[in-house]
């Protein structure tokens, strides 16, 4: 589950994330820029901290030494946590050296303060130098939009990370609006399966290696509808007939 917008409604998007929780979803990812790190405070209270995997992003204009350091602190204690599963750096900045960001997210892993290092929004090159400039943990995730209608990351990353083992979180996984030009061509396999489009969307996406879509939800009722899309498998045949048609 990804959250941002929390503005608005704050206790029903308090409830989505409950009600993702009891549908069996782990994974709860947000970021410092996004404002929502106190109300996923609030709605993981009480639960066992073992059953989550709780990720958030550093803003770039935090990426130095100290500074990182605070944007960490600020965040646990937003949070209400003492260490977070995983901290990823929300976009490149090319005016930090990733030598410099590198260095100290290991020393924070070391410290207990995070268990993975990830990335978002990097080129292939700049995850490389990501890679090179760790030493003692190493990158386990990079953050991108991939859905049916953005298949950019196929061309380089998405092959780099599966041979080197990086898991990819995919953003924006139902096209951030456009897939609703193209459900059309989803209705056969919503019929023959009994789902959503959005369902079949992400069971498609799931369905690649060291995929785990992140679907943005604020209200309870959509986060039953993408936790729908587990569970369960599509044909290869099935998958094959969605990668061609999807494939320009």
């Amino acid at each position: 589950m990804s959250f941002l917008g929390w503005r608005r409604d704050a206790e029903k998007k308090v409830r989505a994330i409950r009600t993702g929780i009891e549908e069996g979803i782990t994974l709860i990812d947000t970021a410092e820029i996004y404002g929502s790190e106190p109300l996923v405070a609030r709605a993981i209270r009480g639960v066992e901290r073992g059953r989550l995997f709780v990720a958030t992003k550093v803003w770039p204009n935090h990426l130095k030494r100290d500074s990182l350091r605070r944007a960490l602190d600020g965040s646990l204690k937003r949070l209400g946590l003492s260490y977070v599963d995983l901290y990823q750096i929300h976009w490149p900045n090319k005016r930090v050296p990733i030598s410099e960001t590198m260095g100290v997210m290991e020393e924070l892993a070391k410290e207990g303060k995070i268990k993975h290092v990830g990335v978002s929004n990097f080129s292939l090159p700049e995850i490389e130098k990501a890679v090179e400039a760790l030493t003692s943990v190493r990158l386990v995730s990079i953050q991108m939009s991939y859905s049916l209608v953005d298949r950019s990351i196929e061309k380089d990353i998405l092959p780099y990370c599966n041979e080197h083992g990086i898991a990819v979180l995919a953003y924006y996984p139902l096209g951030h609006g456009k897939l609703t030009h193209r459900i059309g061509e989803l209705e056969k396999f919503c019929k023959k399966y009994s789902k959503t489009q959005a369902q079949i969307a992400l069971r498609w996406l799931a369905s690649k290696s060291n995929v785990f879509p992140i679907p943005r939800a604020s209200k309870p009722e959509h986060v039953k509808e993408n936790a729908g899309a587990s569970g369960w498998e599509m044909d290869v045949s099935d998958l094959a007939e969605l990668d061609a048609l999807f494939s320009d």
